[in-house]
């Protein structure tokens, strides 16, 4: 099977601007990306991500994210849900994480009471990556034990983008509309390489390699398999 990147959490945090507790998610998450599990998470743009960014959709579809709200609208959570999979994890603040909502401060300055509940939100977002990448932590090296490399807080690491991790993928199109698809880049690379040729004897087999990475709806299996069929041609005709 393909090898994709290594496995990542993201962190889609509320773009909400007219409340502190959206504050409070942009802070946490940015606290989580840069300082406490730097090498273990990506941050998601949920405006970039609403508004059909292929890498975005495709590493919340691939892999875990937890979305951080600052109400009951659950923006990022549902937005998650709506185009890639149910996030992972959704917290939100005042709910999952308590909060009183009139002593956070303002959206543009948060008060001290307002910077404890991030540093508690954040404190919980990285026990929660831990936990889906069965991470244990090192209080001696600072560190994952999955990592030989400490995490230095002192030295903050950039936050780094899903839409960069690197997650290969492919659009198709199916029964008249466009169809976007984890990892197709390299199935047919792999396929190719291994010199299977197109037609109906790899039919059943490209499919299923596809719908390890990507819904397959059951009525639709037919006309993706035809496509993928006719796309893998086209790919090894322009490899060879």
């Amino acid at each position: 099977m393909p090898e994709l990147p290594r496995k990542k959490v993201g962190i889609i945090a509320c773009s909400g601007e007219e409340i502190p507790e959206g504050t409070v998610t942009r802070l946490a998450a940015l606290k989580v990306l840069e300082s406490l599990r730097p090498r273990e998470t990506v941050t998601i743009c949920l405006p970039l991500f609403l508004a059909g960014g292929k890498g975005d959709r495709a590493f919340a579809r691939f892999y875990p994210t937890i979305a951080l709200d600052g109400c009951d609208k659950r923006c990022a959570a549902r937005g998650t849900e709506m185009y890639s999979g149910k996030p992972a994890v959704s917290i939100v603040v005042g709910s999952t994480v308590p909060a009183n909502s009139a002593g956070l401060g303002s959206a543009r300055r948060l008060s001290e009471a307002g910077l404890q509940v991030v540093s508690n939100l954040a404190d919980e977002v990285a026990q929660r990556v831990d936990q889906l990448l069965d991470l244990k932590w090192d209080r001696r090296s600072g560190g994952t034990l999955a990592s030989s490399e400490p995490q230095e807080e002192a030295k903050p690491h950039p936050a780094t983008c899903s839409c960069g991790s690197g997650i290969p993928v492919g659009t198709l199109q199916v029964a008249g509309r466009k169809v976007t698809l984890v990892a197709l880049p390299q199935i047919f690379s792999q396929f190719c390489e291994a010199g299977k040729i197109p037609g109906d004897l790899t039919r059943a087999e490209v499919l299923e390699a596809v719908r390890i990475y990507n819904p397959v709806p059951e009525e639709e299996e037919a006309a993706y398999a035809e496509a993928l069929v006719e796309e893998y041609g086209a790919f090894c005709r322009g490899s060879s």
